[in-house]
């Protein structure tokens, strides 16, 4: 069961798939290393079962932009 944040500032953490993960490298040619990393001890992503490796999805909210979606790679440490 996924556990959620219970801070109001706490942006929505998902765990990408691993199609949605291959198709997000794959659309801008990048690497895991690429993006900005998570640790997977961040309490944020406790109740998501993250491993080294994933791609965690951040629904930011923006005022002009509404909901923009951020990518962070989680990483051991």
């Amino acid at each position: 069961m996924e556990e959620k944040p219970k801070h109001i500032l706490v942006p929505e953490h998902k765990k990408l798939s691993e199609k949605e993960r291959s198709e997000l490298l794959k659309k801008y040619n990048i690497k895991i290393l690429d993006l900005p990393q998570i640790l997977i001890t961040d309490s944020a992503i406790a109740g998501l079962d993250a491993k080294d490796g994933d791609v965690i999805k951040v629904a930011r909210k923006s005022r002009t932009g509404g909901e923009v979606p951020y990518y962070r790679g989680v990483t051991g440490g």
